[in-house]
């Protein structure tokens, strides 16, 4: 008996010589719970921004406390959940370090990344310790697997509802052009800063950038346009450049920004009914595409790289990749439904969908060459309505850069389709 009684103190003693240090664990918690707080309380009005502060300070204390009596095992689980939580957020804001590193978002996602991934290694060693080697290694393999789905579902919908504010550069008048600055006003509210190129012709364009850039990103475009005789109005999106509002990176707010510049062309004299269209790229294609379902001023557009955003959006990839694109699908929805619980947005209508029910606007799809999908995402859209939809691939050209690669046959294209589908003459 007291042979006994000696090996159980013997074993809790090594248990708990075996323990990792708590001094390290509460620290690891302590810098990713003030990371997400960072993260979550950055924007928002203060009352929001207080309250989701104040709940991470609880879940944080919470744990804190949890630490100091929960066993071994039981404390790696926990550090391992709260990585699995932390580290996606992190890399939804990498890109704060990349385009605003002096930015106390990119400390957050440096602090998240590293605490994070920190928390799920030592926490897996923590609460498999004293396994078998292959049960560890299972066990290791497993918590791998499950950190990469996590984060590729949550990465980028935190990336894309988080986005670092892009900043206005080059004017028109770098290119060339008079033009007169605008602000335009939502109907929720939002100001959005544009510049507007006046039509000679009769008729103009809303023209639209991408995601992580602004109107000035989209000025070689504009150049060509006005050259032709277009009006071009030139607006950055919310949350983008100079205009207010909060960025959302699948463009779900397109149809409300598009609605207020179509509104502005439709009141200007130099602008004839019927006269009205709209050029984009990017996330601009895909605003420009899903405001045509609705918006009965839109006459004709152009989107340019343009493949999704929704999971709606990729419904061709099962029948292209079978399993895999099956896969790819499933793991699409639930990153676009937890980027709808992530924005005030409300999930746009899918493009093909878009394409549809505008009944009678015509299309141009220009899509990169060098990209496959973006040829494979055009042609789903196309389906909707084949009769009215026009695609050109540009051969050798990355995303976006039709114009770049085959400038003059972009100039015809582009020019040739919106006269056509505007009525109008153009300018040579």
């Amino acid at each position: 008996m007291a042979i006994a009684t000696d090996d159980s103190s013997t074993d809790v003693t090594t248990s708990r010589v075996a323990s990792p240090p708590a001094r390290w664990s509460t620290a690891l918690l302590a810098a990713a719970f003030v990371a997400l707080a960072i993260m979550v309380g950055r924007d928002g009005d203060v009352l929001w921004q207080l309250v989701r502060v104040v709940l991470v300070g609880a879940l944080a204390a919470a744990a804190f406390v949890t630490v100091s009596r929960l066993p071994e095992r039981s404390v790696g689980w926990l550090m391992v959940m709260v990585g699995l939580v932390v580290l996606p957020a992190g890399v939804g804001f990498v890109p704060y370090v990349v385009e605003k590193p002096a930015s106390l978002g990119s400390v957050a996602a440096i602090g998240a990344v590293v605490s994070g991934a920190s928390l799920v290694v030592l926490g897996t060693v923590a609460r498999t310790r004293g396994r078998g080697r292959l049960r560890r290694a299972g066990a290791g393999l497993g918590t791998l697997v499950a950190a990469a789905i996590v984060t590729f579902v949550v990465g980028p919908a935190v990336a894309v509802t988080n986005v670092p504010r892009p900043e206005v550069s080059a004017t028109p008048a770098s290119v060339g052009l008079a033009y007169d600055d605008v602000t335009l006003r939502t109907a929720d509210g939002v100001d959005l800063a544009g510049w507007f190129v006046p039509a000679v012709n009769g008729a103009a364009v809303v023209l639209l950038h991408g995601a992580g850039s602004t109107r000035s990103d989209v000025l070689p475009e504009a150049e060509i346009l006005a050259r032709h005789g277009f009006g071009v109005l030139l607006v950055d999106a919310r949350g983008h450049g100079e205009s207010g509002g909060r960025a959302m990176d699948f463009g779900w707010h397109g149809d409300a920004d598009i609605a207020a510049a179509t509104a502005f062309l439709a009141e200007r004299d130099d602008v004839e009914p019927g006269g009205i269209g709209v050029v984009g790229s990017s996330m601009g294609g895909e605003e420009a595409i899903g405001a045509s379902a609705s918006n009965r001023l839109i006459r004709a557009v152009v989107a340019e790289g343009a493949t999704a955003r929704t999971a709606a959006d990729k419904g061709w990839m099962s029948d292209q990749y079978g399993v895999r694109g099956l896969l790819q699908e499933q793991i699409e929805r639930m990153q676009y439904w937890l980027t709808d619980v992530l924005t005030a947005a409300s999930p746009p209508t899918s493009l093909r969908t878009a394409v549809r029910e505008s009944r009678t606007t015509p299309y141009l799809l220009i899509t990169a060459g060098a990209v496959p999908d973006e040829a494979h995402a055009a042609a789903y859209i196309a389906g909707a309505a084949p009769d009215r939809v026009e695609t050109w691939n540009v051969e050798g050209a990355a995303h976006t850069e039709g114009l770049a690669v085959s400038p003059a046959e972009w100039e015809h294209r582009v020019i040739t389709f919106l006269a056509g589908a505007l009525g109008v003459r153009v300018e040579a």
